[in-house]
């Protein structure tokens, strides 16, 4: 079962990828990840990857394919993967799924997990976490019991930058721009499914499961 998953920043699409990864018990896959193991391990992709990254540049689309085939090819992927955070933009499905017919492969799915704007910037303002020990909240839906106060390790919570409303704004227009294009791209191969992101976590997980064919 091979899933990419499609929605925009602070859908909760990573919160369900790694549901339907522990489910399914296939790797939930990130291109971030990716680029941490392969640096990490000093690979020759690694290298060629963290050239880019200390300049503070984007990795080039090429070079992003050619770590995320790799990591498709791993043995723990034999059954399957879902792939969050990739492909961003067409050329990087198109590059994705050129790969893949190499191999005599294709994606299954891709789910789009739907959230409004509006309900996405409100849901991200209200996300504080702890600098100290990385602990993460939500004023209305995971408050901490100390008001302001971290309940792991007491320490001050904040209002991190990108998830301040003017920054929140800015990225969902990065992916109303570059991103969401891949909803017609993947609508025309048939393989799109929506659901509905506004719901509570637990039934937008068995939403995504009655597409998957549970």
């Amino acid at each position: 079962m091979k899933i990419v998953m499609l929605g925009a920043p602070g859908a909760g699409k990573g919160t369900q990828a790694k549901m339907i990864a522990a489910k399914y018990e296939i790797p939930h896959i990130s291109t971030g990840d990716i680029f941490r193991s392969n640096i990490k391990n000093g690979t020759e992709l690694g290298k060629k990857a963290k050239e880019y990254m200390d300049q503070g540049l984007l990795v080039p689309d090429e070079l992003t394919v050619d770590l995320v085939i790799d990591r498709l090819g791993q043995e723990d992927c034999q059954k399957g993967y879902i792939l969050d955070g990739f492909p961003r933009t067409i050329p990087q499905a198109e590059a994705l799924d050129a790969a893949l017919t190499k191999r005599g492969e294709k994606m299954d799915f891709a789910v789009n997990v739907d959230v409004p704007d509006e309900n996405i910037v409100n849901r991200m303002s209200g996300r504080r976490a702890c600098a100290k020990c990385g602990a993460t909240y939500h004023i209305v839906y995971n408050p901490s019991s100390k008001g302001d106060i971290c309940d792991v390790c007491g320490d001050t919570l904040i209002l991190r930058d990108d998830d301040k409303p003017e920054t929140v704004q800015k990225r969902l227009g990065v992916y109303h721009d570059q991103t969401q294009p891949l909803i017609e791209y993947y609508s025309s191969q048939g393989i799109l499914k929506t659901v509905d992101g506004t719901q509570d976590m637990n039934d937008v997980f068995a939403a995504i499961n009655s597409i998957l064919g549970e």
